[in-house]
Formats: C-alpha cells, sequence, structure tokens
C-alpha cells in the first residue's frame, strides 16, 4: 500500500468538501495496518468520523496496489446507494489527479436484479395462469400489467445494463418477475442467451474494476457457497458491522407451508408424477396445524412422518426432473427443479435436526402454519468461511457493547480457542459529549410493567416535554406505548400549543419534516425512529426513551441462544438479551448529537437502567454523555436550552433522485435522501437536507424502512395482504417484521389498511 495514504485522505477530503478529523485519519490508517498485518478489525466509528471515506481511500490505495478488488458490504441499501451514487464517485474525482488515473468502481447484486434475456424470449414459463405476458398480449389498452409488461420489453431493447435500477419510473414486482429469474431457475452456462447474459457482463465487468459495492446477503452467499460470484479478493470490509449476524441468520433461514409444497408439485406438472408430493402438501397441512405456535423443542412423530413424506416425494420428482441426456436447456423444467429442489432441502434440513438449528412454528392468515427453521449462531460459519481466506475490516457507531467488543466479536467468531487474529478500535466522535448532553434516569419511577404506561410516567413526560418547550424526540418500545403518550400528551398540552406527531399519522419522512422544522413539536414513535432519523440542530434537544428494549421473552432464537449459553456456564440473560438492548439503546441515544453544535438530554424513564445489576453494562454502551438522576437539574438544563435555543435549521423540500438513486442535485447540494434516513440541511461537512424518498422505491436498493430493506416478494407479499384485508399485526408477524416498518412502507407504496387493522399490541 502507498506510503501517502495521508495525502490520498487530504485529497478525498477536499475532493468532497469537507473537514479532516482525528478519529478518521486514526481509522484510515488502522485499515491499512490490519491488511499489512493481515489481521481483522473492528472499528467504532461514531456519529461525524466519515467512515466511509476512512475507509474507502485506503481500500482504493490498497486495490490500486495489488490488482485485486476491495468487497464493501452494507447492511441496508439505503447506505449501499450512498457509497455507489454519492461517496465514490466524488471520492474517484478527487483522487484521480493524485494516483494518475480515476478509481473504479461498481455495483454487484443479485440475479433477479436484472432481466432474463431468455425469459424476455418465452424461455420460461409465467409466472401464474394470468400471466402478464399473456395479459400483455392480450388486454395492453386496459391492463396497467400488461403496460407495464410492453414497457418491459421496449425498455429491454436499449437497455445496456439490464438493471431495475435504471428503470425510470419503476414497474411492479408482478410484472417484473415476467422478465427476471432466480438463482436457482436460472440456467447458467447451459442458457441459449448466456453470452447476452446482463448478470454475467455485469460479473464479469466487476472483476475489473477497484472498488465492488454489495450486501450483506450477497456476500454471504458467495463466501458460505463458494458460487464465485465475487472475485478474487483479500479484503472485504463490512459497514454497518453490528448488523451481520442478523443479517446473515436471515439469509441462512428456511421456511417450509403446505402451499409452498402444493406449488412445487403444480410447477412440475406434465414433467414427471405429483400426486406424491400433492398428497403429502396436504398431510404437512394438517401436521402443522395442529403444532401450537412456538419453538419446537424436538420434532413431534407426526411432524417426522409428514416431513419425510414430503422429502421422499420431493426426491423422486427431482429424479424425474433431470434432464435426459444432451437434451436442450428447458426454462419451465428448471423452474420446477428449483420449486422441488427447495421443498426438498427444507424438509432435509429440519429432519437432520442440526446442533446449532432451532426450529419453529408460526400462524399466518395469508399462508396459515409456516414451519421455519434458523442457525441459534453463525460465528463458525463466520469464523471458517468469511475470516479464514481474507483481511476482514468491521465498521459501525455501536461495536463496543459494555465497555468492550467482545460481545461483538464473539458473535462474529472472532473469540475463544482457535479464532483468527484481530484488534479492536475506538476511533471515539468529533463531538465532546459530556459537554453538549446529559443522560438522565427517572430513577423515582417504578420498573415497566405489562398494564401500560402509568399516570407517573405520563407525568415525567409532561414535565420534560413543558421544560424543553416541545423539541421531542420519544421512542417507545411499542406502537401502544407510543399511541397512548400521543394522546395523552395532546391532551395534556394543548394549553402550551405543543403538537405531538405519532409515526403512522403520515409517511415517516414527511413527519420527520414537520418535526425538524417546528420547535414547538414533538415526534412519538418505534423501533423506526430508534435508527433512521437525523435531526441535528434545535428541533430534537430531547430524546424520551421509556424503557430497556430487551428481546421479546417468546422469541424462538433469543431463547435458544440463552438457554445454550447457560448449559455452557455462561450468562445468556446478558450475552443475548442484555447484549440486543445494549445495541439499540446506543443506537437510539445516538439520534441526539448530530454535529458539533447540538446540545439536549437523554432521558431513561427505565429505573433499571441505574438499580438493575446489568446496568452499568448498558450505561458503558451509551455514548459518553454526561450522566445524572437529578430530575430538578435536568429540567432546569432543558428550560435554559429552550430559552436561548436558535431557530431550528432549515428544513429542504424532498430531494429528487437521479436514475441511479442518487441525489438529482450537483455535488454540494442542500439536499439528499437514501432510502428512509432523513436528515436536515447544515454546512457542507454536516448532514445534508431533510428529504422525502419517492413515494414507491424503485427496487429493494431504495425501498428502505427502519433500516430494512424490502425485497420485491415482500412488497408484493404488502399488496396482496392489504387486499384480503389481512390486520397490521399478522401483516408484521407474517413478514417476521417489526409493524412501524410495515406502516412506513404501506405508507410509501400509499397502500391503507382497514379501519380495523389498527396494530393493538
Amino acid at each position: 500500500m502507498p506510503a501517502d495514504l495521508d495525502a490520498l485522505l487530504h485529497a478525498a477530503v477536499q475532493g468532497v468538501g469537507g473537514t479532516e478529523r482525528p478519529g478518521q485519519v486514526q481509522m484510515a490508517h488502522a485499515v491499512r495496518d490490519a491488511v499489512e498485518r493481515e489481521e481483522h478489525l473492528l472499528v467504532q466509528a461514531g456519529t461525524g468520523t466519515g467512515k466511509s471515506l476512512a475507509y474507502l481511500v485506503p481500500a482504493i490505495a490498497h486495490a490500486m496496489a495489488t490488482g485485486k478488488p476491495v468487497v464493501v458490504a452494507t447492511a441496508t441499501l439505503a447506505l449501499q446507494a450512498q457509497i455507489i451514487d454519492r461517496d465514490l464517485p466524488r471520492i474517484a474525482d478527487a483522487l484521480a489527479p493524485v494516483v494518475g488515473r480515476r478509481p473504479t468502481f461498481s455495483l454487484v447484486k443479485g440475479r433477479a436484479n436484472y432481466l432474463c434475456q431468455h425469459k424476455l424470449q418465452g424461455g420460461f414459463p409465467g409466472e401464474d395462469e394470468d400471466s402478464l405476458l399473456t395479459v400483455g398480449q392480450v388486454d395492453r389498452e386496459r391492463s396497467r400489467l400488461g403496460d407495464e409488461v410492453l414497457r418491459l420489453r421496449e425498455w429491454s431493447e436499449v437497455t445496456e445494463s439490464g438493471d431495475r435500477d435504471e428503470l425510470v419510473p419503476g414497474v411492479s414486482n408482478r410484472a417484473w418477475r415476467q422478465v427476471s429469474v432466480s438463482a436457482r431457475e436460472c440456467l447458467g452456462q447451459s442458457c441459449p442467451q448466456v453470452g447476452e447474459c446482463f448478470v454475467e457482463v455485469s460479473r464479469a465487468a466487476a472483476h475489473q474494476v477497484d472498488v465492488i459495492v454489495t450486501n450483506h446477503s450477497f456476500m454471504a452467499i458467495d463466501a458460505f457457497e463458494g458460487r464465485q460470484m465475487l472475485p478474487d479478493h483479500d479484503l472485504l470490509i463490512i459497514d454497518e458491522g453490528h448488523e451481520l449476524t442478523d443479517r446473515v441468520t436471515s439469509t441462512i433461514t428456511d421456511e417450509l407451508t403446505s402451499a409452498t409444497i402444493a406449488g412445487a408439485a403444480k410447477r412440475a406438472t406434465r414433467m414427471g408424477e405429483t400426486s406424491d408430493l400433492t398428497e403429502a402438501a396436504t398431510a404437512m397441512q394438517t401436521v402443522l396445524d395442529e403444532l401450537p405456535e412456538g419453538r419446537l423443542t424436538g420434532l413431534p412423530d407426526r411432524l417426522v412422518l409428514a416431513l419425510s413424506s414430503v422429502r421422499d416425494a420431493a426426491r423422486a420428482l427431482q429424479t424425474e426432473l433431470k434432464p435426459k441426456g444432451k437434451e436442450e436447456a428447458d426454462g419451465a423444467r428448471q423452474v420446477a427443479r428449483a420449486a422441488v429442489e427447495e421443498v426438498f432441502d427444507t424438509a432435509e434440513r429440519v429432519l437432520e435436526e442440526r446442533e446449532l438449528d432451532v426450529a419453529w412454528v408460526t400462524q399466518d392468515r395469508m399462508r396459515g402454519a409456516v414451519l421455519r427453521v434458523a442457525p441459534m449462531s453463525v460465528a463458525m460459519l463466520l469464523r471458517d468461511k468469511l475470516f479464514d481466506e481474507r483481511t476482514v475490516v468491521l465498521t459501525s457507531a455501536t461495536l463496543e457493547l459494555g465497555g468492550t467488543f467482545d460481545s461483538v466479536a464473539g458473535t462474529l467468531g472472532l473469540t475463544g480457542r482457535g479464532g483468527p487474529a484481530w484488534n479492536g478500535l475506538d476511533v471515539g466522535s468529533p463531538f465532546d459529549y459530556k459537554q453538549q448532553a446529559i443522560a438522565y434516569v427517572a430513577k423515582t419511577l417504578p420498573p415497566p410493567g405489562r398494564d401500560g404506561t402509568s399516570d407517573k410516567v405520563f407525568d415525567e413526560i409532561e414535565a420534560l416535554v413543558r421544560a424543553a418547550g416541545g423539541r421531542t424526540l420519544g421512542l417507545f418500545s411499542s406502537r401502544r406505548a407510543a399511541e397512548a403518550a400521543t394522546e395523552e400528551m395532546r391532551s395534556r398540552l394543548a394549553d402550551d400549543a405543543v403538537t405531538v406527531l405519532c409515526q403512522g399519522d403520515d409517511q415517516t419522512p414527511t413527519l420527520v419534516r414537520q418535526f425538524a422544522s417546528d420547535a414547538k413539536t414533538c415526534l412519538f414513535g418505534t423501533m423506526s425512529l430508534w435508527q433512521g432519523v437525523d435531526v441535528p440542530g434545535s428541533a430534537c434537544q430531547l430524546v424520551i426513551i421509556d424503557r430497556i428494549p430487551f428481546p421479546r421473552p417468546d422469541d424462538p432464537l433469543a431463547s435458544a441462544r440463552s438457554e445454550a449459553i447457560a448449559r455452557m456456564g455462561g450468562n445468556g440473560f446478558m450475552q443475548v438479551s442484555a447484549t440486543h438492548a445494549a445495541l439499540k439503546l446506543a443506537q437510539g441515544a445516538g439520534r441526539l448529537v448530530r454535529r458539533g453544535q447540538d446540545r439536549g438530554v437523554v432521558a431513561f424513564l427505565d429505573s433499571r437502567m441505574v438499580s438493575a445489576r446489568y446496568a452499568g453494562f448498558l450505561q458503558k454502551s451509551l455514548p459518553p454523555f454526561w450522566p445524572t438522576t437529578n430530575t430538578a437539574m435536568v429540567l432546569d438544563a432543558l428550560r435554559r436550552l429552550d430559552q436561548t435555543a436558535p431557530d431550528p435549521l432549515p428544513v429542504a423540500e424532498p430531494a429528487m433522485r437521479g436514475t441511479r438513486g442518487g441525489s438529482g442535485g450537483a455535488k454540494g447540494a442542500g439536499s439528499s435522501t437514501t432510502g428512509n434516513s432523513t436528515t436536515v440541511a447544515t454546512d457542507a461537512q454536516d448532514a445534508a437536507a431533510v428529504a422525502d424518498p419517492p413515494p414507491v422505491a424503485r427496487s429493494a436498493r431504495t425501498a428502505v424502512t427502519g433500516g430494512h430493506a424490502w425485497t420485491d416478494d415482500q412488497d408484493e407479499e404488502l399488496r396482496e395482504g392489504v387486499e384480503a384485508g389481512v390486520d397490521l399485526v399478522e401483516l408484521a408477524d407474517h413478514l417476521q417484521l417489526p409493524p412501524d416498518a410495515v406502516t412506513a412502507r404501506l405508507n410509501q407504496l400509499g397502500l391503507e389498511l382497514q379501519p380495523d387493522g389498527m396494530l393493538d399490541l
């Protein structure tokens, strides 16, 4: 790696109009040193550090010195879009005069994000009986879906990339499925159009660039399954590293329903004998309907029998579906094989009862009973498949929990006997947290119970909000708690002209803009506000957190992990529940200080933050605010802040996006948006303007709410759920997502639940 890293970093910072910060320089050198020593690195970089530039500059230098690309993986598609559309273009322009050429980069995505040339030519069957291709041919004038397919066919004649993100405006997911295939369905090298395949062209091009940007899931599949979708690389940078284990776990979670089994049999009709698989689907439905919801600590005999029938029938059908000799590639047969193979693999996996797998049953109004299986831990898998063959740098604002990196490192497989060499580094933040913020715990309040919010808690909220003059972001553990507090405060604060907004009243970005523009406004909400809101300035000087966000006690994976740790003599509660809570608390408290001038209070209304045996662990996970339990002092501080506060920062109108998902404005423009992350306009080195994402994201890459990137299939399931009259509780359970994230995406898509679809937890 070049010795003049400081010169490269200086050029990049100047090129993006920023200011060099000690933590940023320290982090860049640490990344370089990790590569040279072939050691893994965990870097905690607080808000305002400029961590993407701190890892991209040494990554580019390494790639250009070795001729090998560097891979950058993010958890959310919002950050992925920010890096590929905003950060890398500006850094590349700035470094070009220094390194002698413009560094190159590309985005690598899953196969379903691209047009399939063979499917366009009719090489695959339609998705259902009223295939959109048929609709488009027969009823083009009256059918919106038919019009979309016509657009796709016309676009396919002119696009050079086949990338869905570049189709503006976009099309529905149902239409897109008529022109794309999954990885399992792809014919691979036997496809007649392999030479013209957009996916193959894009992946070949990725071998020639310096930086490849992708997501955690794609990176994990590449590492675990050995598909070689990414080129050989010796440096992997994982941003949003605190999300890695959850994203990997989600990637290798499987599920089985009777409808899935019956659907696979239907696809294979006329290609093989499907009666056994159809009968197995019916038997599976009967067994799953009889099982209670929750974790399966062992497989009941009747479930073993049903799963065995499914597995055996699928295996027999797989044999029939195999191509005979040199038979020409057949799209319909490949689709059927993919569906049957997926059923077989899942049934076989559950029956194996692998040591680390956890199986459980959930009831879904849309699909009935669902059998799911997921790994309790991915630590050894990550150690063997991810950390063994390359240098890995993980970074996030929340990696050091309880004052140590050990908790996160343990989930990654870095600790314990035989673990690889690694270092942890906290480069801090440019902010003076002790001077800028107070961490207040209302220790006189009773511990939270299950009976809803008490009057004493409402009294505390009222006193805090009145002292702050509004300016409050309320983060609640449930929608019921947020709505109850909203209703109560609207009544109590009416005389003080304080407006209280509640998540779900409107689109979240719209609510955030309203909150950010008026000092007398409060915004109350749930989990997506804990992570996705960026409101610097005087509009947010008080953050209220109602209770410690422990995972639900009936969560199958959390409970299994806790029990396994306890059996080995460890503390399951501390390593699972407390670690989960510490991470969420750190993210929530981080909403307060977003720039060097911000001042305020984070108020915890859960007395366990100072009284419980685990309180010290949680406190050490927070930014180093000035701590107190003195209510009178905090109220006085809030009143002084309110009296001396400048006007809220200007709030920009929603920004327009360019065709690749980045901000449509020129470099340095006053507004931008990435997914559902919402920010307020400040100076060049601070956050960009509050901005609203498009009403409907053009693809999963820009469809992000509460840190969750929506897939095409999930969007389609939302639409089907609304049409079926499913309520919010069941939609959230079906999708295994927080209800507020579901509500946010419904708002983006312009979908409305029926009145009885209100959430009531």
